[in-house]
C-alpha cells in the first residue's frame, strides 16, 4: 500500500458519500465537542543518524474537565483482551469515580507520565508548607510503538505531562501522527490518533453529545475494513495478495506456525479508547457504553489478537461530584444525582460504536508515512486508491 501525494485527510473528506451511522455529528466531529473535555497532544519525531535510532512517540493528555481534580466524574471500564496497562482502572473499577486526567502514551512511558500527573496536582494542590493530604490515581494508558520509534530511548518525561495539562483546549484534537498516536501502526498501515463525536436528541429537546478518542495500533493490513469494504485486501497489490495467500494456506497445511509478515511488526495490538458524554450516566451504564467500544472496533477488521491490550475507558461530565470528600462514620448523602432509564440508552450505545469506527478510520487516513529505527518504513494508507475502491464498493445513501 504506497503512499500518494494526496493531503492527509479524514475520511468524511476522503469519501463524503460514506455512511457511519445514523446519527449526526458535533460540529468538530472531535472529543472536544463534549462539553468542558480538553485535549492536548505532543509529540517527539526525530529522524534516524549514526548515532541514535528514530524516535516517533509522545503524549495525548486529556481533561474530562478543567477542575478535573476538585469535580470527579463517573466512569466505568472494559478489558476486550487485557495484553496492556491503564493504570488507575482497579480504583474507577472499585468505585465508578473519574478523578485525573487521561494520559495516552507509549508501553515505556507509563512511569513519567504517572509521574507527571503527580508533579501538577502538587504543583497546583499541595498544602502551603509543600505537604499533601489527599489520594489520587493517575490514569494512564499505553500502546506499544516499538516497531517506528527507539522506545529504549525513553525520550517521554514528566513534563511534557505537566504541559499537557496545563494547555489542553477545546480545539479539534489533532489526529494522524499526533501524540501517543505518533508512532502506530494500525492493520498494516500507519496509524495513531482518531477521534469523532456524535449528538442524540433526549425528550423535551435536550441533546446530549458522545465523542470517541482512539489510539490505534492493532490489526493486521488483510482485516482493514472500510464502510463495510474488505479494503484490507482490495488494496493489496497482486503480489501482496499471492504471497497472503500463500501463508495462509500454509498455516492450513501445518507447515508454517507463524502469521508474521517480515515486513510487519511481529506483535498485533493494541488500542485504547476513551469515550466521553455529558449524558447522565451512571458507573454502571458507563461499563456497558464501554464496552460497545468493541463493536466500533470490530466494524474496522478489529477482533482481540492475544497480545492486543484493547482498553477502553468511558466517562460522564453530568454529575458534579466533590473531589475532597471528609471521612465520617455516618452515613451522608452526596449530590443529587439524575441517570437516564436504561431502556433509554440504546442510541448512546449506538452512538459509542459510531464513534469508534469513525475515529480509527480517521487516525489512519490523517497519518502519514512513517520512518523508524534501522529504516523500518510504515506507508500511510493512499488515500486516492482508497477513495477509488470505496467508490466502487462502499454502499451509501
Amino acid at each position: 500500500m504506497s503512499t500518494s501525494s494526496s493531503i492527509r485527510m479524514r475520511i468524511r473528506d476522503v469519501f463524503p458519500n460514506i455512511t457511519i451511522g445514523r446519527h449526526p455529528t458535533g460540529p468538530l466531529n472531535s472529543l472536544t465537542d463534549v462539553p468542558g473535555v480538553l485535549v492536548h497532544t505532543e509529540s517527539i519525531r526525530t529522524p534516524n543518524t549514526p548515532t541514535q535510532h528514530a524516535v516517533n512517540t509522545g503524549v495525548t493528555t486529556i481533561l474530562p474537565r478543567k477542575d478535573w481534580f476538585s469535580r470527579v466524574c463517573h466512569a466505568g471500564i472494559f478489558s476486550f483482551n487485557g495484553s496492556g496497562e491503564m493504570t488507575g482502572s482497579h480504583w474507577i473499577e472499585e468505585t465508578g469515580l473519574l478523578r485525573s486526567p487521561i494520559i495516552l502514551t507509549n508501553s515505556f512511558a507509563v512511569g513519567p507520565c504517572y509521574t507527571g500527573v503527580y508533579q501538577h496536582a502538587i504543583r497546583e494542590h499541595a498544602s502551603p508548607d509543600g505537604t499533601v493530604d489527599w489520594f489520587l490515581t493517575p490514569v494512564i494508558a499505553e500502546t506499544y510503538d516499538g516497531y517506528l520509534s527507539d522506545i529504549a530511548a525513553m525520550p517521554v518525561t514528566p513534563d511534557m505531562v505537566v504541559r499537557g495539562i496545563d494547555r489542553a483546549s477545546a480545539a479539534r484534537v489533532p489526529e494522524g501522527c499526533t501524540g501517543g498516536g505518533t508512532g502506530m501502526v494500525c492493520q498494516g498501515v500507519k496509524g495513531g490518533t482518531g477521534s469523532a463525536s456524535r449528538t442524540v436528541v433526549a425528550h423535551a429537546g435536550e441533546t446530549f453529545t458522545l465523542a470517541a478518542l482512539v489510539q490505534a495500533n492493532f490489526g493486521k493490513d488483510w482485516g482493514l475494513t472500510i464502510g463495510g469494504v474488505p479494503v484490507g485486501r482490495l488494496l493489496m497489490d497482486a503480489a501482496q495478495r499471492a504471497a497472503h495467500e500463500a501463508n495462509l494456506a500454509s498455516i492450513d497445511a501445518g507447515t508454517n506456525d507463524s502469521e508474521s509478515e517480515s515486513t510487519q511488526p511481529a506483535k498485533d495490538g493494541s488500542i485504547i479508547v476513551i469515550l466521553a458524554t455529558d449524558a447522565p450516566l451512571s458507573p454502571t451504564q458507563l461499563k456497558r457504553l464501554a464496552k460497545r467500544a468493541t463493536v466500533g472496533l470490530a466494524k474496522t477488521g478489529g477482533w482481540g489478537s492475544n497480545t492486543s491490550g484493547d482498553l477502553f475507558l468511558a466517562f460522564s461530565t453530568a454529575c458534579d461530584i466533590p473531589g475532597a470528600q471528609p471521612m465520617t462514620w455516618r452515613p451522608a448523602r452526596g449530590p443529587a444525582q439524575r441517570v437516564l432509564l436504561d431502556n433509554s440508552v440504546n442510541s448512546l450505545f449506538e452512538c459509542a460504536a459510531d464513534c469508534v469506527e469513525e475515529s480509527i478510520y480517521n487516525a489512519v487516513c490523517m497519518a502519514e508515512t512513517t520512518v523508524g529505527p534501522m529504516g523500518r518504513v510504515v506507508e500511510a494508507i493512499d488515500l486516492d486508491r482508497l477513495r477509488r475502491v470505496l467508490g466502487r464498493w462502499c454502499c451509501t445513501d
